[in-house]
C-alpha cells in the first residue's frame, strides 16, 4: 500500500538512484560501522546502508513507517527505534568499544536546526554525520565570516564540527517535490575545539546576532565594554557577521563560568 507523505512530519521521500548512490559513496559504509539513520522514510537510503553494513538502527516517528520498517526487515538486522528524534537518547545506542556512531538522514526541513543543535551535544560519540538539508541551511553552516549566510548556526556548528557541503540535490530527486533545492553535508566532529564554556558562547552568539545591522558594540552592550572587545581582537563597528569563530570563543572565555 503507498505511504501518503504527511506534511506535519515534513516527509519528502529521496527516490533519485542516482543521487541516493551518490550518497551512499559520500557515507561509505563499513561492516562494521555502528550506523543510525534518522527518519528513514521509506527506507530508500537504509536498504543501500544495509549492503554496506551488518546491522543499523533508525529512529522513526510515523507509526505507518514504523510497522513498515518491521514487516520490511529483520529484527536482527534493522533494530526500529520509534519515536521523535529530538528527544531520542542516540546515547543509549550500544557501540562496540574504541569505535563511535555514524549518524546519517534526509532530515525534516521544519526541524533542522533544533535537531543539529540537539546532536552536538552528543558530538564525542560520533564519527561523522551525513544529512540531506535545504539547501539554505547547509549554506548557513558552512558559511565563512562576511557572507550574508553567516550567523549563529556557523559560529555554534562550526565551534564543534568540520563540516562540507558535498552536493546539491534538487527539487525533482523527491517524492513529493519540495519547494526549495537540498545539499548533502559532511559533519566531522573536532578532536580539539577552542576552550570555552557553551553557554557562555551561546550566549555571546545569540546576543551578537540579535541585530545584525547594527555594529557589535551596540549588539553585545550591557554584556562588554568597548575595551573588552579590543581585547578579543574586535573592532567595535564591525558587523557581526564579519568576526571570525575564534574572537567569539575570546568574548565568552570573559563570562564567569555557568
Amino acid at each position: 500500500m503507498k505511504h501518503i507523505p504527511r506534511k506535519r512530519f515534513g516527509q519528502n521521500f529521496l527516490t533519485d538512484q542516482l543521487v541516493l548512490s551518490q550518497i551512499i559513496r559520500s557515507i561509505n559504509p563499513q561492516a562494521g560501522d555502528t550506523m543510525v539513520e534518522i527518519g528513514p522514510g521509506l527506507a530508500a537510503m537504509t536498504r543501500l546502508l544495509l549492503e554496506g553494513v551488518t546491522q543499523m538502527h533508525v529512529v522513526e516517528l510515523d507509526r505507518d513507517l514504523v510497522v513498515r520498517l518491521k514487516k520490511s526487515f529483520s529484527a536482527e538486522k534493522l533494530i526500529v527505534h520509534e519515536g521523535d528524534a529530538l528527544k531520542f537518547d542516540f546515547s543509549s545506542i550500544p557501540v562496540p568499544e574504541g569505535k563511535k556512531l555514524r549518524v546519517v538522514g534526509n532530515l525534516p526541513y521544519n526541524i533542522s536546526s533544533p535537531l543539529l543543535f540537539r546532536l552536538a551535544e552528543i558530538a564525542p560519540l560520533v564519527q561523522d554525520q551525513h544529512f540531506m538539508l535545504q539547501k539554505e541551511v547547509v549554506e548557513r553552516m558552512v558559511a565563512t565570516p562576511g557572507s550574508k549566510a553567516y550567523g549563529r548556526l556557523s559560529v555554534m556548528l562550526q565551534w564543534r564540527y568540520h563540516m562540507d557541503l558535498l552536493f546539491i540535490v534538487p527539487p525533482e530527486a523527491f517524492d513529493p517535490p519540495p519547494k526549495v533545492d537540498s545539499a548533502i553535508v559532511r559533519m566531522i566532529p573536532k578532536a580539539e575545539m577552542l576552550a570555552c564554556e557553551q553557554k557562555n558562547l551561546e550566549a555571546v552568539v545569540t546576543k551578537a546576532f540579535s541585530q545584525r545591522r547594527k555594529v557589535v558594540r551596540n549588539c553585545v552592550a550591557g554584556m562588554f565594554t568597548e575595551q573588552q572587545l579590543i581585547d578579543a581582537g574586535i573592532d567595535p563597528q564591525a558587523r557581526p557577521e564579519t568576526i571570525a569563530l575564534e574572537q567569539y570563543v575570546n568574548l565568552a572565555r570573559l563570562l564567569p563560568a555557568a
